[in-house]
């Protein structure tokens, strides 16, 4: 499986780009999971449900299911929080993952920037980045700087760097590559 990361300031467009990428990668014929990283505390059960009492009683992990999909919830506890290429070994074969966040992790990246944020590139300390996504133009960068509206191109060049085809045979469970072909 090849990762790709999108990184950059909260208010920057990152979901929004990710969320227009899936389709157009989709629609090349490559599968495509992704992975979302947050500093904040979060809970996708509900206070009263079966699930979320199994959890609260201190059941591990919790498997919710149905006809439609599944899920399963790990609490962590003690354990601290796990490094991103352990959780992409427990996904299912795919061609590629699109990891949103994980800012310190060695993955390649692209950088979604805009001005108007007012945070600093990232990109301008950062080797993993090897591409910025923005709406005007970025100074100081020796990376390729894309247009983050065009969304096309933006595949383009993700399917390059991580030498995927639309006829991409999809990688074996737990082989992660970072990346580059």
């Amino acid at each position: 499986m090849k990762v790709f990361g999108l990184v950059g300031w909260s208010g920057s467009g990152k979901t929004t780009l990710l969320v227009r990428l899936i389709p157009e990668l989709t629609s090349r014929g490559l599968t495509v999971s992704t992975m979302k990283h947050t500093h904040h505390n979060f809970d996708i059960d509900q206070k009263g449900k079966d699930s979320y009492e199994h959890r609260a009683a201190g059941a591990t992990e919790v498997m919710l299911t149905s006809g439609k999909r599944w899920v399963l919830q790990r609490e962590l506890r003690d354990e601290g929080e796990p490094d991103m290429d352990s959780l992409i070994r427990r996904m299912a074969p795919v061609d590629l993952v699109l990891i949103e966040g994980f800012k310190r992790h060695r993955h390649d990246k692209m950088e979604v920037f805009r001005a108007e944020v007012g945070k600093d590139l990232i990109a301008a300390d950062d080797g993993t980045i090897v591409a910025v996504a923005s709406d005007g133009a970025v100074a100081g960068v020796t990376c390729p700087v894309l247009d983050i509206n065009d969304v096309s191109a933006i595949a383009d060049f993700i399917v390059a760097h991580c030498g995927l085809t639309a006829s991409a045979v999809q990688g074996q469970p737990g082989k992660v590559s970072h990346g580059a072909a």
